[in-house]
């Protein structure tokens, strides 16, 4: 079981964070045209912006087609393709944090809750240096952060034996 992807939105529907664990999205072919005239830096940074807004969209639109169909105390969870599954957990402060894994995983609301208590609240919100809104653009940027989810992230995937 592995992870492909993770990002986390603040409450203005910004991409605040996105981490990626492989170089190609599931589902998504590589087509082998390039475009000489923009740099290799700059079609990633706009690729990755690119998926940003669909992941963000694809959770909008599901979460508000859960309430209009289940009423306002369902919630979305999760949901899945044959290529990936999709994890969805919201904070009180209506940051979103969604992950992208292996269609056979499981229910991963309690690693997301986890990263949230453990990674973000204590490395992101109670640092002083870290900015309370990340508007236009400007998104998690502390070391401490990364390093902690990169370690997390190899407990949790770590391969069973």
């Amino acid at each position: 079981m592995s992870v492909y992807s993770f990002f986390i939105f603040d409450r203005h529907t910004e991409c605040i964070y996105s981490k990626r664990w492989t170089t190609q999205q599931p589902g998504r072919p590589t087509t082998g045209v390039a475009n000489d005239s923009v740099p290799p830096s700059a079609r990633k940074a706009m690729k990755d912006a690119d998926d940003a807004k669909l992941i963000f969209g694809t959770v909008f639109s599901l979460r508000r087609m859960v309430r209009q169909l289940g009423g306002a105390d369902d919630s979305f969870l999760s949901y899945r393709t044959g290529e990936y599954k999709l994890h969805y957990f919201e904070t009180p402060t209506q940051l979103k944090f969604v992950m992208l894994t292996d269609p056979r995983a499981g229910n991963m609301r309690t690693v997301l809750h986890q990263i949230w208590a453990t990674l973000f609240v204590e490395y992101v919100v109670k640092s002083p240096l870290a900015p309370t809104e990340h508007r236009g653009g400007k998104g998690v940027g502390n070391e401490l952060f990364e390093i902690g989810l990169e370690r997390f992230m190899e407990v949790v995937f770590a391969p069973q034996q």
